[in-house]
């Protein structure tokens, strides 16, 4: 596998966009309360439902709890992350995809202390901190195919990245996965 160029693991940017200045839970609770869209971006958001589950001791802001793959009529695989070792299982031990098959990628994680913004892997969106209400979030990035024929079939590797607009990294991980002309080659 070829070592992937700085630039192609960054995140695409949107020309002219400016982060915003950071402000606390309590700051967005209060920003413009008469505000009715901003009232509903709030709530879309969680904020000011359930009470929080963040740890005070525990200082990050992203926690990561697995990452899966879906396949319509089989088990999904999910790899639990909160398991010492899963990252290293994720280069050493490729899972299989049957070739032409439709698949997603899915992460659950939860948010802790202040609101995330922009996090990415390809683009994952904005979130409050967890609630007893909440108590993690679960994105479904959107169905693939997976290659097919001769040619598709093989051995894949990867390097995945979550990141925010502050551009600060979650987590960064490599991953492989095998094409196979049947899932149980």
């Amino acid at each position: 596998m070829a070592t992937p160029q700085p630039e192609e693991l960054e995140p695409e940017g949107t020309e002219g966009f400016k982060v915003g200045e950071k402000k606390t839970i309590h700051e967005y609770q209060k920003l413009d309360e008469n505000d009715a869209s901003l009232r509903k971006w709030k709530q879309s958001l969680g904020l000011g439902t359930g009470t929080p589950i963040s740890d005070p001791s525990d200082p990050r802001k992203v926690i990561l709890i697995s990452l899966g793959l879906e396949v319509d009529g089989r088990s999904d695989i999910i790899i639990d992350l909160t398991q010492k070792g899963a990252l290293d299982s994720l280069a050493k031990k490729p899972f299989t995809i049957k070739e032409g098959a439709t698949f997603r990628m899915k992460a659950k994680f939860r948010v802790q202390h202040e609101i995330l913004s922009g996090m990415k892997y390809v683009q994952v969106g904005s979130y409050s901190p967890n609630t007893t209400d909440k108590p993690e979030y679960e994105k479904k990035f959107e169905p693939e195919t997976a290659p097919s024929g001769m040619l598709g079939r093989g051995h894949y590797e990867a390097i995945s990245r979550f990141v925010d607009d502050d551009k600060h990294d979650y987590l960064m991980f490599k991953w492989s996965f095998d094409i196979k002309k049947d899932w149980k080659e």
